[in-house]
C-alpha cells in the first residue's frame, strides 16, 4: 500500500497586495553555519582566484539540508514525489507568520496553534517565528521546541501547504529521541503532502501578519531536500 496520500487540492488563487518590502528568510551559506549538529561539515573551496585567475569559481559540498532548506515528501516518505518532482505552486503564495513564545525542548500543540492570529486559510503557508534562529552556532540551537503529533494532524486538517519553522526539525530535538525513534511529525506532514522548511530565519518583521512567501528551493533531481532563498512580505487582506 502506498504511504504518499498526495497533494491536496488548493484554492483558486487570488490576486496579493503588498504591504511592505520582501525579507530574506534564509540563512548565508558557508562553512561555520551549523544547523544540525551530526551533519557532515559543509565545504566551500575557491577553485579559481582572481587577480591570478581571470575569474572566481566556487566548489560547494553540503548535504541537501543543510540551512535553510525544503524537504520534499521523499525525505521519509518512500513513494513520495523527489524536490524536482514538487509543483511549483507549492513552494509559493499566500500565508500567515505566527509569534509563538517556546521554551527549550518545549512542545507546541494544537491548541496553540488554534489561537493564532492572523487565522490561517486553506493553502496557507505557515511560519512559526519562535526567535530559535538567533542562537544558530550554540549548544542553544540543538534543544529547540517542536511540534506536538496533534499540531501536525491540525496543520493538515486545515490546508497547510508548506509550514517553515526558525529551529532544525519539527521532530524531538536529536538528544531527546529514544532509539526507536521514527519521525513523527515529518512523517504525517509530507506523507499528506504538506512540505517542511526547517532552519528558516528573519521572522520577527512580519510576525501577526499575512504575507507572500516564496521558498524556491533548487530542483536537484530526484532529491529528498534541498536548500532555498526563502523570502517573504505582508500582504494586505
Amino acid at each position: 500500500m502506498s504511504d504518499w496520500q498526495g497533494w491536496r487540492p488548493l484554492p483558486p488563487s487570488a490576486a496579493l497586495e503588498p504591504d511592505g518590502p520582501w525579507v530574506d528568510l534564509s540563512h548565508a551559506l558557508h562553512e561555520g553555519l551549523r544547523t544540525i549538529g551530526w551533519f557532515p561539515e559543509a565545504r566551500f573551496a575557491r577553485l579559481k582566484s582572481m587577480p591570478a585567475d581571470p575569474l572566481n569559481l566556487t566548489e560547494m559540498q553540503i548535504v541537501c539540508h543543510f540551512g535553510t532548506h525544503v524537504d520534499a515528501p521523499s525525505h521519509f516518505i518512500a513513494d513520495g514525489p523527489a524536490l524536482d518532482e514538487i509543483p511549483l505552486e507549492r513552494l509559493h503564495g499566500p500565508g500567515v507568520v505566527w509569534r509563538i513564545d517556546a521554551e527549550p525542548y518545549g512542545c507546541i500543540g494544537a491548541d496553540v496553534l488554534a489561537a493564532m492570529r492572523p487565522a490561517m486559510r486553506d493553502g496557507d503557508i505557515v511560519l512559526l517565528d519562535t526567535g530559535w534562529a538567533a542562537h544558530v552556532g550554540t549548544e542553544r540551537y540543538d534543544q529547540h521546541p517542536r511540534l506536538a503529533l496533534d499540531a501536525a494532524d491540525w496543520l493538515v486538517a486545515r490546508g497547510a501547504k508548506l509550514v517553515g519553522i526558525d529551529f532544525p526539525t519539527p521532530d524531538l530535538a536529536v538528544d531527546r529521541r529514544p532509539p526507536d525513534f521514527d519521525w513523527p511529525v515529518h512523517h504525517r506532514l509530507l506523507r499528506h503532502g504538506v512540505l517542511i522548511a526547517e532552519n528558516v530565519r528573519g521572522l520577527a518583521p512580519l510576525a501577526g501578519r499575512r504575507v507572500e512567501a516564496m521558498f524556491l528551493a533548487l530542483a536537484i533531481r530526484g532529491s529528498d531536500g534541498a536548500p532555498a532563498r526563502a523570502v517573504a512580505r505582508p500582504i494586505r487582506g
